[in-house]
């Protein structure tokens, strides 16, 4: 199936397993809140045990070094799309206002982004992506 949309997140390469799970499960959450459009129907097993519904698409990650990150957080801006970010310095707090808090104490062109996710037209996404790869 051809969706006229695309989700993708951008983790940091360089961090530790449990911090780039914790980073995609963080900014997916956040693509899930600003476009609740985007949520399938609940699920079902064949017992009819209820499941949660899921984002109905799929969802690309990409890796990329802080430089990349960067390049990516402005070229989204630059097409008026509004990402969900992910800065090192929230590794440090333990809850929803500390980490806005962490965010609005740093100038945008000084944040640690350790991953940001987008969603947004096909060919928007692929132009703020330009240059990135798929997470190995």
């Amino acid at each position: 199936m051809q969706f006229d949309t695309k989700i993708a997140l951008v983790i940091r390469t360089d961090l530790e397993a449990w911090q780039k799970l914790n980073v995609a499960a963080f900014l997916t959450s956040g693509i899930a809140a600003a476009f609740p459009e985007c949520i399938g129907e609940p699920y079902q097993d064949g017992d009819g045990t209820p499941y949660h519904a899921l984002i109905g698409q799929p969802i690309l990650i990409y890796g990329a070094d802080r430089a990349a990150l960067s390049r990516a957080l402005e070229r989204a801006l630059a097409r008026n799309v509004t990402p969900a970010v992910y800065t090192e310095d929230m590794f440090k707090t333990t809850h929803d206002a500390a980490n806005r808090e962490a965010v609005r104490a740093v100038a945008r062109a000084d944040l640690n982004l350790v991953g940001l996710a987008v969603r947004a037209d096909r060919k928007v996404v692929d132009k703020i992506l330009d240059g990135l790869k798929f997470h190995a």
